[in-house]
């Protein structure tokens, strides 16, 4: 038995598309939706932030000043933490965020991720999104009517007319179905995904 996708507009020429249930069907499971979202957040990160510790700052190879007599407090170098010149005590070193997430784990989060928003009525299908130009207002007109700050197109191939005619809108987003990121899934108020689009989602995560 399978669902039905509602179109983007009663002109289309399609009226609903009937998808799989073993998709489009699953229950919310909104802690590994999190850990999804979480990891891909953490993927993004640079992680190249680099700070110099005593051993790797330089000088301080004498002792600045004789061990008693001074006055002072006792010093052995230059190059400690509590010298202004001296290193970092807990400095940071260049690393990876990048977080482990098994490949069943990351289909059953998307499909999550998908259900839901087919209940919440968030995702539609769309025979006539794509720009026949690369101009930006004529993307702008076949959006006129939808509603939410955040738009994300799905679609099977991303041609030039498409990505000219979107890169100069800030609210929408424009994604393959093969590399379906949880973070603008679950960010936009709307998806709008061709049928060719969702062919190829229900063949990645059937």
């Amino acid at each position: 038995m399978g669902l039905q996708i509602p179109a983007l507009n009663q002109q289309e020429s399609i009226g609903h598309l009937e998808v799989a249930e073993a998709v489009f069907g699953q229950s919310y499971n909104e802690t590994l939706v999190h850990q999804l979202v979480t990891r891909y957040l953490a993927a993004a990160r640079a992680g190249t932030k680099a700070q110099k510790t005593r051993s790797d700052v330089s000088g301080g190879g004498a002792k600045p000043w004789r061990q008693k007599g001074t006055g002072r407090a006792r010093a052995g170098t230059t190059r400690s933490p509590v010298w202004r010149t001296g290193g970092v005590a807990f400095a940071a070193r260049p690393r990876s965020y990048d977080q482990k997430l098994n490949k069943k784990m990351f289909r059953v989060g998307i499909r999550s991720i998908l259900s839901e928003l087919l209940r919440q009525e968030r995702l539609v299908v769309s025979t006539e999104i794509l720009p026949t130009t690369p101009k930006t207002k004529d993307l702008v007109a076949k959006l006129k009517d939808v509603v939410g700050k955040r738009i994300l197109i799905v679609v099977d191939v991303v041609d030039e007319n498409l990505a000219l005619a979107s890169r100069n809108i800030p609210y929408v987003e424009v994604i393959e179905a093969i590399n379906l990121s949880p973070v603008l899934l679950v960010a936009a108020d709307k998806v709008i995904a061709t049928p060719d689009a969702l062919k190829k989602i229900e063949e990645h995560l059937a």
